[in-house]
């Protein structure tokens, strides 16, 4: 009656559902912002680091290696702590949506990367030959064929970036993770019921893009070692 997961608790969590549910609602705020931001720096980002031009594919470099070689909790807290100091003070969602946002940026930056390194560059060198800037080359020949090979690893920042929301618990950012905390911290203790609801709320926001992107991969390398069916005169 008195562990963890007694069933007082449980009930009690049932009774006060709607704490979770407001938490889980800011958590898909919170990610569905920052995932329209990491996309957006990510593919500006990633065209950058295959550009001509030294000076981008500096800064993005610069930008890739930074975040991605510093906590994510760092930043938040830098943006939380340090920005106030220089005269900026911004909304707690506006602070996790940016340092998620960003901090996922650079990891669809790599992946937007890989992908376009990935198309053979006779296609480049045609729509050159054709006229073509940069940036038409990108936006009518490169980037069409990329998209279906980077939606998998996409999906899978997705995912991280669902799971890194959490990091709004540290500024009382009112998310999932932080509502569960609160909850549970509030008198009785009830930590082991809270975190196995927002353990399964989570799985249930992840699952779903983890299992679209694992089938979609498939579909690719299937398509891609289909033997080509001979023609009508024979074999090809």
């Amino acid at each position: 009656m008195s562990g963890p997961f007694a069933l007082w608790r449980w009930l009690r969590l049932f009774t006060d559902y709607r704490v979770f549910i407001e938490g889980l609602l800011v958590t898909l705020l919170v990610a569905v912002s920052a995932l329209l931001l990491a996309l957006v720096l990510g593919i500006v980002f990633g065209l950058f680091s295959t550009s001509s031009r030294k000076a981008l594919r500096s800064l993005s470099r610069v930008y890739v290696e930074f975040f991605q070689n510093t906590p994510l909790v760092i930043q938040v807290f830098f943006f939380y702590n340090a920005l106030p100091y220089v005269g900026i003070v911004l909304n707690v969602i506006v602070i996790g949506i940016l340092g998620v946002g960003i901090y996922h940026g650079a990891y669809v930056a790599e992946v937007v990367r890989a992908g376009i390194t990935s198309i053979p560059k006779g296609q480049r060198e045609a729509a050159r030959s054709q006229g073509f800037s940069y940036v038409q080359s990108m936006r009518w020949i490169i980037l069409p064929q990329t998209v279906t090979i980077v939606l998998p690893p996409l999906a899978n920042q997705a995912v991280n970036l669902v799971k890194n929301t959490s990091v709004l618990a540290l500024i009382a950012g009112g998310d999932l993770m932080y509502r569960a905390d609160s909850w549970a911290a509030n008198g009785t203790l009830s930590y082991g019921p809270a975190y196995v609801v927002t353990g399964a709320l989570y799985f249930l926001l992840c699952f779903p893009l983890v299992t679209w992107a694992r089938r979609h991969e498939v579909r690719i390398k299937n398509r891609d070692t289909a033997p080509v069916s001979a023609g009508p005169g024979g074999a090809l």
